[in-house]
């Protein structure tokens, strides 16, 4: 069991830092915000993990568009639902031979009262 532990080590250790990051968005302002992403970046320059080196790496590049939430904190997730909700239809469409109604079918999509499984 020791064994078992001592080689999941690095997964127990970046499930942990991955659910620390997501407090990133709970900050009060943008200070707090710039100095909570610092010190996570820190923390996981520390470990051993390579891909918790490059994520850091990647947090850094993007740090000022990711601080930018704290003065505007707004998101394009509706976007990217209706984004994957017209790329479904588009998988699920396959066999219409209309594309005026394929369109139409775009359309509605805000209307429609069920999810899009595909």
């Amino acid at each position: 069991m020791q064994e078992a532990l001592r080689l999941n080590e690095p997964l127990l250790l970046g499930w942990y830092l991955k659910e620390e990051l997501r407090e990133l968005w709970s900050q009060p302002s943008r200070r707090p915000m710039k100095a909570f992403l610092e010190d996570w970046c820190g923390k996981a320059d520390q470990t051993s993990i390579g891909q918790m080196h490059k994520m850091a790496k990647t947090l850094r590049i993007h740090a000022s568009g990711i601080l930018a939430y704290a003065d505007h904190p707004i998101t394009s997730a509706k976007l990217e639902g209706i984004n994957n909700k017209i790329k479904t239809l588009t998988k699920r469409s396959y066999g219409f031979h209309d594309q005026n109604f394929f369109l139409l079918k775009l359309l509605s999509l805000h209307h429609a009262k069920y999810k899009l499984l595909g």
